[in-house]
This record gives C-alpha cells, sequence and structure tokens, in this order.
C-alpha cells in the first residue's frame, strides 16, 4: 500500500507529535508537509511544500485523490494582536480551503483539530468560531470528516504561553472534578488518536472527544 496523508500544522503541538508519529509509520509512505517555511525535522518519505495560506488553488494543487489529509491549525490572539478578522483568517479560513480542496479532489478523508465545547450559538469567541467551522465542513458533504476536540493540551510548545504553562500544571490536579469532555489530554494521545482513526474507512462524519481520544 502506497498511502499518502498530506499534513497541515506539522509546527504546532498537535501537528508536531502526529508528524513524529508518521515518520515511524508504515501505512504512510509519503507525508506531505504544509507549511510557509522549511520544517526542521528530516525524513525521506516528508515532501515539504510552501503554499500561499489565502489561495485555494494551491491546497487543491497538492491534495490528490484518496489521499488523506490532517489538519492541526490555530493561533492565538496575542499573535494577531487581539484582532478577530485575522484570528479568523487562520482558524476559520484556512480550514475550510482546506475543506474544500478535499471536496474537490475527492479525499479519502480529511481529520481536523477543533475545540472541546464547540458551539456557534456560544458567547464565548473562540467556541463560537470552533463551531462555526464545524459546521461550515460538515456542510460540504466530505466522504469521511473526522472531528477531534480536546479541551487543555497537556504537553510542550516551541513557543513560550505563560497562561497555558500554569494551567498545564494546575488543571491536571482538579482534572477528576471536571466533565470527561474537558479534561487536560496530552497532545501526544490526541496525535495518536488521530493516526489511528485516519485508517479506518469511515463514512460521513465522527467526533471524538477525551474519552475516544484517551481510549486508543
Amino acid at each position: 500500500m502506497n498511502k499518502t496523508v498530506t499534513l497541515f500544522g506539522a509546527t504546532g503541538m498537535i501537528g508536531g507529535e502526529i508528524l513524529r508519529l508518521l515518520i515511524n509509520d508504515d501505512y504512510y509512505k509519503v507525508i506531505n508537509v504544509i507549511a510557509r517555511g522549511k520544517i526542521g525535522i528530516q525524513s525521506k518519505k516528508i515532501k515539504n511544500y510552501t503554499i500561499d495560506f489565502t489561495n485555494v488553488q494551491d491546497y487543491k494543487k497538492i491534495i490528490k485523490k484518496n489521499d488523506v489529509v490532517i489538519a492541526s491549525i490555530g493561533t492565538t490572539q496575542s499573535k494577531v494582536n487581539f484582532d478577530k478578522t485575522e484570528y479568523r483568517k487562520v482558524d476559520y479560513d484556512i480550514l475550510l480551503n482546506i475543506a474544500m480542496a478535499c471536496k474537490t479532489n475527492s479525499a479519502s478523508c480529511f481529520c481536523f483539530v477543533s475545540s472541546a465545547g464547540a458551539n456557534e450559538k456560544s458567547r464565548n469567541f473562540y467556541l463560537k468560531l470552533k463551531g462555526e467551522i464545524e459546521n461550515s465542513i460538515l456542510q460540504l458533504g466530505l466522504k469521511s470528516c473526522l472531528i477531534f476536540r480536546p479541551s487543555l493540551l497537556l504537553g510542550k510548545r516551541n513557543e513560550f504561553r505563560f497562561g497555558e504553562m500554569i494551567a498545564q500544571k494546575f488543571m491536571p490536579l482538579v482534572s477528576f472534578l471536571m466533565r470527561s469532555d474537558y479534561k487536560p489530554i496530552k497532545a501526544v494521545d490526541v496525535a495518536k488518536s488521530m493516526l489511528i482513526e485516519s485508517k479506518k474507512s469511515i463514512k460521513g462524519h465522527k467526533i471524538y472527544h477525551y474519552s475516544e481520544m484517551i481510549s486508543q
């Protein structure tokens, strides 16, 4: 089997874990890594592409029929100077462009990271946006669409986030009081779950919460 996977977000916490797993996974022979520049990890399996993330045609040139596409895309308010319009361009527009390319080119499966509590009717900007992009993607009617909803991620980032560092130390101590969907989860566990599920022939869409991801 000569399966190809296309990965968006390889420099992030979950995306980095996915890439490391993919390199050592014999199921996937080719890894298309889509980024704004060159990544630091080297492997004969990796093909590194730089694209214009505002141009959907660039996505369509790389995503091919029957490919598996995995996306772990996101930004922070501080990175976009607390501009909600710019934030939306990353967390909504880019993901929708990827999904549309999957639809046009008949990709076999699209897996992407959303968030626990995603709800388009939420008063919280972040959760509302996550709910909106989920619904917009589902309306495309993809062959297979797998949505992963982690809460607080545990693991090391390439960038320092003070608030998240404090939360990573404190939240696991009280996680037994939380509803399961909102419990902190290791980024590597999310990555493992995405990789395992991407290999299954799941028709339509499926949403994964904490309990489904941690059981892999």
